[in-house]
């Protein structure tokens, strides 16, 4: 029910979109900004659903305030503690995964605090900071593109759902990945380096394009860059503990909804098939670096490069997409935005279908034909569509 219902929110977006472009007529700004401000709105009313990571998120703000550090201890070890408060005792009941420490690096965690410090337990405080982060993405956007692309991100209900509603954090890195490219496009490289060290910290999937956006800057500002990501993570070095421990552990056992490796380890084994698509990525990053550097381009394909990333990676869930949808709404493609309803269907799970057949994050066979069958075909669409434009010039 709630698939069928994000895709009917997001299919009008596309119609109207398609609608006012072929008849030529101008985007309104501020109307598109407006109601993206509204439908973020709703998710304070409307709360989280379908997830339960916040509880962690609000749990590593208490940590970090009472104690200086969300890291090095587990949520497992609070469990018989009468020293936490009866507010953070049911959170804490609540955490997925409580035997790892926190996964979430650095900058993210500062977002934590402040949440706690604005209303402790509260998610509302978080999904306020978080909406806000977001607009200043859209207003980011309307420097780097049409205001018909921006209402595709602005209006997406996925993007609406993942930061609005559930409170996932990924929009703080991809709003600072943007302010620098914004900046570099004015070569404003000291700020754009320190926004791209911001992004780096607050998850690493910022580093695939951190390289991109410096290519054309003086060595000093790849320094800056790397010394405002390292100068983030150092405090928590030296007090014992990063998010580096748990990603180790995320990235060696975790797999769900996965794509290619999917595929590829019913035939391969696991490490086989991590290897094989590990290279295959690097070989395409390098690749699409090189062409990069020589096109005099100044906004790197992030749809595409995190779109391969996804392909490849041994998990995707869907607020991950939150990286690429940006640079889709840069770059429109048929296969991004069919993607952003698509990967919906991966909230069809154990859990969320109250099956205890199943396991809580597994998956009926047919939800990952149902997700990536259209992206495909949208791809296949895409591909059809760029040759026949190649052929007519």
């Amino acid at each position: 029910m709630f698939f069928l219902t994000a895709a009917c929110a997001g299919l009008p977006v596309f119609f109207l979109y398609f609608y006012i472009s072929r008849r030529g007529e101008r985007f309104p700004v501020g109307r598109i900004f407006l109601w993206a401000a509204v439908f973020r709105f709703c998710g304070l009313l409307g709360g989280p659903f379908f997830e339960d990571d916040f509880y962690r998120y609000l749990w590593d703000g208490y940590r970090f305030a009472t104690v200086g550090t969300p890291y090095g201890i587990a949520p497992e070890a609070f469990f018989a503690d009468p020293a936490v408060p009866k507010l953070f005792q049911g959170i804490l009941d609540q955490i997925n995964n409580p035997g790892l420490a926190t996964i979430y690096a650095p900058v993210t965690q500062f977002v934590f605090l402040l949440g706690y410090y604005l209303s402790p337990g509260s998610v509302t405080a978080l999904q306020a900071i978080l909406i806000i982060f977001d607009l200043v993405t859209i207003a980011l956007l309307f420097r780097l593109t049409s205001a018909g692309n921006v209402m595709l991100y602005a209006w997406c209900p996925l993007v609406v759902k993942e930061i609005a509603f559930t409170a996932h954090p990924d929009g703080v890195g991809v709003c600072f990945l943007l302010a620098a490219i914004v900046l570099s496009r004015k070569s404003r490289w000291k700020t754009a380096s320190i926004c791209l060290g911001m992004a780096a910290a607050t998850k690493v999937f910022a580093l695939l394009l951190v390289p991109l956006v410096l290519l054309r800057a003086a060595p000093r500002y790849w320094m800056l860059s790397a010394a405002v990501f390292l100068g983030l993570y150092a405090p928590f070095v030296l007090s014992g503990g990063t998010d580096m421990q748990s990603f180790a552990v995320f990235a060696r056992e975790w797999e769900f909804n996965s794509a290619l490796f999917g595929l590829l380890s019913a035939v391969l084994g696991t490490f086989e098939s991590k290897l094989v698509l590990g290279l295959g990525f690097a070989a395409l990053w390098i690749s699409y670096g090189i062409r990069y550097r020589k096109s005099g381009e100044r906004i790197p394909r992030g749809d595409l490069i995190y779109g391969a990333l996804l392909a490849v990676s041994t998990v995707i869930n869907p607020w991950y997409l939150l990286w690429l949808l940006p640079f889709a709404a840069v770059f429109p493609t048929a296969w991004a935005w069919t993607a952003s309803l698509a990967v919906l269907a991966s909230y069809i799970t154990g859990l969320n279908l109250n099956d205890y057949t199943m396991g809580p994050y597994q998956q009926p066979i047919w939800v990952r034909p149902l997700e990536f069958t259209p992206i495909v075909l949208a791809a296949g669409y895409d591909v059809f569509r760029y040759r026949r434009q190649k052929m007519g010039h």
